[in-house]
């Protein structure tokens, strides 16, 4: 169990362009190859090397678990292969306005919390996806969830504004233990910053002593 710091593309917004779950994760088009390496190592991962909708920003776009990954609209038809080739967890296309859906959904095998103006259709499709219990749900009363938190099937890390009530309702769906801090120095947006897993995790390069005890402490790691 590992916890490493790195850049991509120069950047320490790590988890604005890549993104893990349990067993896998994806990684831009162009990140180096001992880069990849480095990551897959780490968090103990299939990686693919691939674009949504011929961006990059990989982590703002991808939301899911070991069960299920769940893509906007836009991916093109040659990325979402890429993704089903390069992992046995089953990717499929979620049929709504809301693409930025690693913003909108916080999610591990046990449970998921989304952005409260998810319709309940949506809502039901990703009960499908994840194959978990789907609430709606805040953090520090916004709405990107995904971006203001990291959780795994160990533990979660939210923003340090999180209200009582809101961090209740993140540890009763995705049972696990939940946390606030900041990462790469100060910055709130979790997501941003860190790419965990069980068995390891990735922070920006910005990242503080304190920071990496929080993320090593919650996660287990």
């Amino acid at each position: 169990m590992t916890i490493i710091r790195a850049d991509i593309f120069g950047s320490p917004n790590i988890g604005v362009y890549c993104f893990a779950c349990e067993g896998w994760a994806a990684v831009p088009a162009g990140t180096p190859l001992g880069k990849k390496k480095k990551f897959s190592e780490c968090l103990k991962v299939d990686l693919c090397e691939t674009n949504i909708a011929s961006s990059n920003l990989l982590g703002i776009m991808v939301a899911g678990n070991t069960n299920g990954l769940a893509l906007p609209h836009i991916v093109r038809d040659y990325e979402l292969e890429a993704i089903k080739k390069s992992s046995k967890i089953n990717a499929e296309i979620l049929q709504d306005e809301k693409t930025a859906l690693g913003n909108l959904i916080l999610a591990n095998d046990h449970g998921a919390i989304v952005d409260p103006s998810f319709s309940t259709s949506t809502i039901r499709k990703l009960e499908e996806i994840l194959q978990v219990e789907v609430i709606r749900g805040r953090i520090s009363g916004f709405p990107y969830v995904g971006s203001l938190a990291v959780a795994t099937n160990k533990g979660a890390i939210t923003s340090q504004s999180i209200k009582e009530d809101e961090r209740q309702a993140i540890q009763d769906v995705l049972k696990v233990q939940v946390e606030s801090s900041t990462i790469n120095g100060g910055v709130p947006f979790i997501r941003s910053g860190l790419l965990a897993t069980s068995h390891g995790a990735v922070t920006g390069p910005l990242t503080v002593g304190k920071e990496l005890m929080a993320v090593s402490q919650v996660m287990g790691l």
